[in-house]
């Protein structure tokens, strides 16, 4: 007897089930699980990451992600006017630091912005204007194009009816066009924070003090003095403590203001 279409719909799936659930039984019975937890889940040494972990590791991890979205987020702002203006060189300006920058991993930004900017100028940056500047560097790419989509996908009939009252064009792009635009690109900017977030472990590579460390830098420290990778699973427990607030964050942003634009993301 031929199954209806239906049927096969729901055999196919029940199948998908018993395929992923053999798959997990197998697995299950392979690994060795006194072996896994000595080296993933050792709570002596997961109990000596604690405090700094989250006092010095953690904290810091947060700074220098709210540094780098701030700036980013102010020149992702600035771009996306001056790839909006009517000004020729102002577009042509806008479009070659968006291209640039967003087609070079934020590695070699780092590396750029920690032994190229200060022997370029003779002089040393301070080590959170270095980490500030090359993560809103590596953001504003991205979050510019976010921007300059959410402006473009404010309806006309608000501009001018705005003009009609008599606002300058400034005016009405402050008080009328931006505040709208950031309602349609919350989404995207709180998927652009939880990258930055993850970006931030490249802060390693402009130098370091135990007072210094964010998460990624403290867990390769502490994996020296500590037998196995439970400082990895530490750090990255503390990572979605940061990250699943924001996703979650994010996905009520785009139920009240829908999905947001195009054009977030990372390198």
């Amino acid at each position: 007897m031929a199954l209806s279409r239906r049927q096969r719909r729901s055999a196919f799936r029940n199948g998908q089930y018993v395929l992923l659930l053999v798959i997990v039984i197998v697995l299950a019975l392979l690994a060795d699980w006194g072996r896994i937890g000595k080296a993933f889940f050792d709570l002596e040494v997961a109990a000596n990451q604690f405090p700094a972990v989250i006092t010095v590791a953690l904290k810091n991890t947060i700074v220098f992600t709210s540094l780098g979205f701030v700036l980013g987020l102010g020149l992702g702002l600035l771009l996306a006017l001056m790839r909006l203006s009517s000004v020729g060189p102002y577009r042509w300006v806008a479009r070659g630091y968006i291209e640039f920058f967003r087609g070079l991993p934020a590695l070699l930004i780092f590396i750029a912005v920690g032994i190229g900017v200060p022997t370029a100028f003779n002089t040393n940056l301070p080590r959170n204007i270095a980490i500030m500047l090359a993560l809103g560097i590596v953001s504003s790419a991205y979050m510019a194009e976010t921007i300059r989509a959410g402006i473009q996908a404010v309806p006309r009939g608000q501009v001018e009816a705005a003009r009609s009252l008599g606002m300058s064009p400034a005016r009405t792009m402050i008080t009328v066009v931006i505040p709208q635009a950031f309602r349609i690109i919350l989404p995207p900017l709180a998927n652009e924070l939880i990258m930055l977030t993850k970006d931030s472990s490249l802060a390693f590579l402009l130098g370091t003090t135990p007072l210094q460390q964010e998460l990624a830098q403290f867990s390769r420290q502490a994996l020296i003095e500590a037998r196995g990778l439970t400082p990895v699973v530490v750090a990255g427990l503390c990572y979605l403590v940061i990250t699943i607030p924001l996703s979650i964050l994010q996905q009520r942003l785009e139920k009240k203001y829908g999905a947001g634009v195009p054009g977030g993301g990372t390198v």
